[in-house]
């Protein structure tokens, strides 16, 4: 097998048109955030994004997309904003993870979204997790009535949420797929504030990060359509939600709602509304995202698996980079642990970005 590196924006139409293929032939390669224009974007923000090229002398036959970092640390690509990494392949490829870091010139890559179907990938530290999913297959009718069965009570206070809504301030209503740039700026200010209350990182500090999002909303691609979804009483905004669908999966990724109205639960109402537009549009399911909160056991109908964990080479260097990164997650372990230094330090990377240099 050869194995060439690349810049995103290097891919080729037929490199391109292979990528799409294997995608369209596994449902678990099915995510948005591995479809190639995700990449190109995150190629237009991030210096150290590549793409490894796999091919049989012939055609290509997998691709994986990374960032490489200081002392070959590797990252998935869009690190922080990533909820689904890997290889990209053609069924039943095998391949060598150590050569595989060799070809990219790293010594380990670390990953905490690894799709189901990689295991020549889970080899070290390996902690498997579930991303809990709503399942559409069978129509938004078939789902709800599942909703009802699960808990009658609970979907029964959530349409009295929504009839109470409309009364106090107008008609709910949807605008599943809205492509204005301000409902998106609307957004971002929204969720900042949303990181800033809540003592949070605020992702949205980023420079990169907001330019993603905004190229993003631009992308018609049947594999990665940027997706915002605004939830309207009357014609007041209430939440929003910006995500990424395919053909199949809709990914659940920045959702926002208004504070003054969190009585009603809006952001719950905005997603059991994007599940009835995004059933209509043949959506096989969408994706939750790793985490346990209380809307995401009470909305969703099963689990997908993923992983955190490491692959390195079986060298001295691997070895003492993965000493390096593991003390630092360590010390950031014990900077979340003490409430005064965790003040101090989000304080310190929201007003200086720049010092997270792995972001």
């Amino acid at each position: 097998m050869q194995v060439t590196v690349v810049a995103p924006g290097e891919l080729g139409a037929a490199h391109l048109a292979a990528w799409r293929a294997m995608q369209d032939a596994d449902p678990e390669l099915a995510s948005p955030f591995l479809a190639p224009e995700f990449v190109r974007a995150v190629g237009h923000q991030r210096p150290a994004a590549r793409v490894a090229v796999l091919s049989d002398g012939q055609r290509p036959v997998g691709f994986f997309p990374f960032e490489r970092h200081w002392l070959g640390l590797g990252l998935p690509i869009g690190s922080g904003l990533c909820d689904r990494q890997g290889l990209i392949h053609a069924p039943d490829l095998a391949w060598d993870p150590a050569a595989l870091l060799r070809a990219c010139r790293l010594q380990l890559w670390r990953y905490d979204h690894l799709t189901a179907g990689q295991a020549p990938f889970e080899t070290l530290g390996v902690h498997h997790m579930v991303s809990p999913v709503i399942e559409l297959g069978h129509g938004f009718d078939s789902y709800f009535a599942s909703l009802r069965s699960k808990s009658l009570r609970g979907t029964k206070r959530l349409l009295d949420k929504e009839r109470r809504l409309s009364r106090r301030i107008g008609e709910v209503r949807l605008a599943f797929d809205d492509s204005a740039p301000e409902a998106l700026e609307a957004l971002m200010r929204c969720k900042s504030a949303q990181y800033r209350s809540k003592g949070q990182l605020d992702l949205f500090s980023r420079p990169w990060a907001v330019a993603l999002l905004r190229e993003l909303l631009r992308s018609r691609a049947a594999n990665c359509t940027g997706t915002l979804s605004v939830l309207y009483a009357g014609e007041r905004p209430v939440a929003w939600h910006f995500g990424l669908r395919s053909r199949r999966v809709l990914q659940y990724w920045f959702p926002a709602y208004d504070p003054d109205v969190a009585p009603f639960s809006p952001g719950i109402l905005l997603l059991l509304k994007m599940a009835e537009a995004a059933a209509s549009l043949g959506i096989h399911h969408i994706d939750l995202g790793k985490g346990a909160e209380p809307y995401k056991q009470q909305l969703k109908t099963g689990d997908h698996r993923v992983a955190e964990g490491w692959v390195r080479r079986p060298t001295v260097a691997a070895t003492m980079r993965r000493a390096q990164a593991e003390a630092a997650t360590k010390a950031r372990v014990a900077v979340a642990d003490n409430p005064a230094l965790r003040r101090a330090a989000l304080f310190t990377l929201n007003a200086f970005p720049s010092l997270r240099k792995s972001w």
